[in-house]
């Protein structure tokens, strides 16, 4: 898949080309990925601040999240490997959804049992089984996107699993802060592990991605283990350095920055509203629910600016707009717990989040080669997760020592080279550009 393909304006179709079955399977299957991922990260804080746990604690939590990075080591086997009856009977991609699925509902079930203040290296491990099968979903669901349908469907499908993952971090995020608020933390994990049955259903309703099913003969290693490490593993590397040379380093480091701001503040932003003073119900409303609409309108915004824009000068303003927005949770710190202010941080930080998120999915689609579709798609995330992720992990450390004015303003610094390193990628491309006209 090329840049033109993913960013190429099409005929505008009807209301009903977005009702067909693989956008709705699509939409569906965003929503079984979102959802994990606030019941392991921002929701998962806030249980840990009502347990007690001190917030040098809480943040090492972040590091669980490298689940989402680190899932690039076993991209080659659900790119690849057949699973015991499930992939003769579903196809490739189906079988790998509906294991990881399953995996995640037993995970999310466990944690409901425990209580993280007794038991929290326990507590720990099930959080980490809960994102590593929410990550091998992933896996499956990026390459059944992008496997399904031809180009011309990519920005649709793209679009409907961004609204169905928004969908998702709602009812992870707000859903679950409601039910924890007026009934229990357990209550309102069972409640979401009974939530992914909707990616259950959605992968029964799918038909397999139209591809020659390789993997579900058991012919995986049939021309020796040497030839299938070439073609899985190391392939994918290969092809992306051949293409773009020796800059593919600094693209690997934009990739690596674009959202740090956003991963380093995002781990304390409910501890944050809690210690305040806002209640758990208040934050649902505004943060979650009402910062939802305004996340999906900067995704379309950002789908718009991609297409009017370019991609070039989409990126340098989500880089911009992921880095200065923090800013505002350091005036709601000076406001204390007010809603207006809590309001107006929300707007400018879930807009900046939906935008950047549609202009990041494009542009890591149009680096992605069809031929290695989960694997090197997994190598982009990885490296996209990774950094952000481990610095993310020592938030709590930060903000003990300068507090939360000084916490935002750390927040908002540390994205200045994501804004930098957009701008000298997008020169490279353009003289790129130039050089092959």
């Amino acid at each position: 898949m090329t840049a033109e393909q993913s960013t190429a304006p099409a005929a505008k179709p009807g209301w009903r080309y977005y009702l067909q079955e693989k956008i709705l399977v699509i939409f569906f299957l965003g929503f079984s990925a979102g959802l994990p991922f606030p019941l392991v990260y921002a929701t998962l804080t806030a249980w840990l601040n009502d347990a007690g746990l001190e917030k040098s604690t809480i943040s090492t939590f972040a590091w669980i999240g490298f689940a989402y990075a680190f899932k690039v080591l076993w991209s080659p086997f659900v790119d690849r490997l057949p699973l015991p009856w499930l992939s003769r009977r579903f196809g490739r991609r189906r079988a790998w959804l509906l294991a990881s699925q399953s995996l995640v509902i037993l995970s999310l079930v466990m944690l409901s049992t425990m209580d993280p203040a007794l038991a929290t290296g326990a507590f720990a491990l099930v959080t980490i089984g809960v994102a590593v099968s929410s990550a091998t979903q992933d896996l499956a669901l990026d390459a059944y996107r992008i496997e399904c349908a031809g180009p011309e469907m990519q920005a649709p499908l793209a679009a409907a699993y961004q609204y169905g993952y928004r969908v998702a971090i709602l009812v992870g995020g707000a859903g679950a802060l409601y039910i924890a608020e007026f009934v229990s933390w357990p209550v309102a994990y069972q409640s979401m592990a009974a939530c992914m049955l909707v990616g259950v259903l959605a992968t029964l309703w799918a038909s397999e991605a139209g591809l020659v099913d390789d993997a579900t003969g058991g012919r995986v290693f049939d021309g020796g283990f040497v030839a299938w490490f070439g073609d899985a593993i190391a392939g994918p590397f290969i092809d992306f350095f051949k293409r773009y040379g020796r800059f593919a380093i600094l693209m690997l480091l934009f990739i690596s920055v674009f959202r740090i701001s956003d991963y380093v503040l995002g781990i304390l932003a409910n501890p944050f509203y809690l210690d305040l003073g806002f209640s758990k119900a208040e934050v649902a409303s505004v943060a979650k629910l009402y910062g939802l609409w305004v996340a999906l309108i900067g995704i379309g915004a950002g789908g718009w600016a991609v297409i009017k824009l370019g991609q070039s000068a989409s990126l340098i303003a989500a880089a911009t707009l992921i880095a200065v927005t923090n800013l505002f949770f350091a005036f709601l710190a000076f406001t204390g717990p007010a809603i207006w202010a809590l309001t107006v941080t929300i707007s400018f930080d879930n807009f900046a989040q939906g935008f950047a998120g549609t202009v990041f999915i494009a542009y890591l689609s149009s680096l992605t080669n069809i031929s290695f579709t989960a694997t090197q798609y997994a190598l982009f995330n990885f490296f996209a997760v990774f950094f952000g992720k481990f610095v993310a992990g020592f938030s709590g450390n930060v903000q003990e020592v300068v507090g939360w004015v000084g916490f935002f303003i750390y927040a908002a610094a540390i994205g200045v080279p994501s804004i930098v390193l957009s701008i000298v990628v997008v020169r490279h491309n353009a003289r790129a550009r130039d050089a092959g006209a």
